[in-house]
C-alpha cells in the first residue's frame, strides 16, 4: 500500500493521471449544486463562496492532502478532517499508524485552494492539529492489526478568525447527509472530491465517481477498496467519500498495488470517528452535515 499525500521535497518525476474523456467533459460543463443565499442556520459561509470546505487543500510541514469533512463539538468549535498520515514523519509507503510517527499535536496546518508543486498557493486560513489516530494508537498501545493498518484519521481545529470562512458541503456533489454505518458492498456507487496540487488547479478533474469492489471480511470493516474515474493520486489523500444518499462513508488513505492495481482504499469513517470520540478527549465530537443537497449528477 502507498499513502497519498504529496511532499514538495519528494516531488520527483512525472505522474500520469488516468482520465476518462467522457467524464472529464461532463465535469467541465456541469457545475455544483446551487448554493444557498446568505448564511445558513448554523452560521456557515455560503457554499459558493466558502474558502474552507471538504476538498480544500491542507498543508502540514510541506505535505499536501485534501480535507474530507467538517466536524464540531459540544463547545461549537470547528474542525476539518484529513488523513493522519498527512502529518506523518515517514515515507509515502508507511501506512501502519501503530508503527509510524507523526508531527506532534499543536502543529500548525494551512488551508489553500490553489497550491501546486511549486508552493502552497494562496493561504486562506489556518488551523492546529488536535487529534491524530496514529498518535492516539501509540499513546494507548493499540495492537489490533486492522485498527493499526486502516485507522488513518486526523482533525485540525480551525482558527477562530477563520471559522466564518467554512462551509461543510462537499463541492460539486453536495452533502454529506449523515454517516454510513454499514460499509460498502461490491457494485455500490461512491462519490468523492479530491484536490491534489498535482492537478495544477484543474478543478474539473477533482470530482470522481467510483464503485466499491466489496469488503474483505478479514479487514473487520475498517477499509473499503474501490475504483474511481479518475483514480485518487498523491495529494487527494484524506478526501471524503460519499455513498448512496450522500452519507459520509470513508476517507481516502492508500492505493492498492496488488491484486487490484490503481484501486484506492478508504478508511471507514464510522469506525474512525467512533475511535476519535472515545479517545480524543473532544466532548461531543460529531460530523456536520452539508448545507447543500446531495446531487449525484454523474
Amino acid at each position: 500500500m502507498t499513502n497519498w499525500s504529496t511532499k514538495a521535497r519528494r516531488a520527483t518525476g512525472a505522474l500520469a493521471v488516468l482520465s476518462s474523456a467522457a467524464l472529464a467533459t461532463a465535469m467541465a460543463t456541469a457545475g455544483p449544486a446551487e448554493a444557498k443565499v446568505g448564511l445558513n442556520a448554523a452560521g456557515y459561509a455560503p457554499a459558493a463562496t466558502a474558502l474552507i470546505h471538504p476538498g480544500t487543500m491542507m498543508y502540514t510541514n510541506g505535505a499536501q492532502c485534501t480535507a474530507n469533512f467538517v466536524f464540531t463539538d459540544a463547545s461549537a468549535n470547528t474542525y476539518v478532517g484529513y488523513a493522519a498520515h498527512c502529518a506523518g514523519l515517514g515515507e509515502a509507503t508507511d501506512t501502519n499508524g501503530c508503527l509510524n510517527d507523526s508531527v506532534p499535536l499543536g502543529t500548525k496546518v494551512d488551508f489553500s485552494n490553489d497550491g501546486s508543486l511549486v508552493d502552497e498557493g494562496t493561504i486562506v486560513g489556518h488551523g492546529t492539529l488536535v487529534y491524530s489516530s496514529w498518535i492516539t494508537e501509540h499513546q494507548i498501545g493499540t495492537t489490533d492489526p486492522n485498527t493499526c493498518a486502516y485507522n488513518d484519521f486526523a482533525l485540525v481545529k480551525v482558527d477562530a478568525a477563520d471559522v466564518s470562512k467554512v462551509n461543510p458541503s462537499v463541492p460539486f456533489w453536495g452533502g454529506p447527509t449523515g454517516i454510513d454505518t454499514d460499509g460498502t458492498a461490491a457494485g455500490d456507487d461512491l462519490w468523492t472530491y479530491g484536490n491534489s496540487s498535482l492537478r495544477a488547479g484543474l478543478s474539473p478533474l477533482s470530482p470522481h465517481r467510483g464503485v466499491s469492489l466489496g469488503d474483505d471480511p478479514a479487514d473487520g470493516g475498517w477499509t473499503h477498496p474501490l475504483y474511481t474515474v479518475t483514480p485518487g493520486i498523491p495529494g487527494d489523500s484524506g478526501s471524503g467519500f460519499l455513498s448512496e444518499g450522500g452519507k459520509a462513508v470513508g476517507t481516502l488513505s492508500t492505493i492498492g498495488l496488488a491484486p487490484l492495481p490503481a484501486s484506492n482504499n478508504i478508511g471507514d469513517l464510522a469506525k474512525e470517528l467512533a475511535f476519535a470520540q472515545q479517545h480524543s478527549g473532544i466532548s461531543g465530537l460529531t460530523l456536520v452535515n452539508g448545507t447543500e443537497p446531495f446531487a449525484p449528477i454523474l
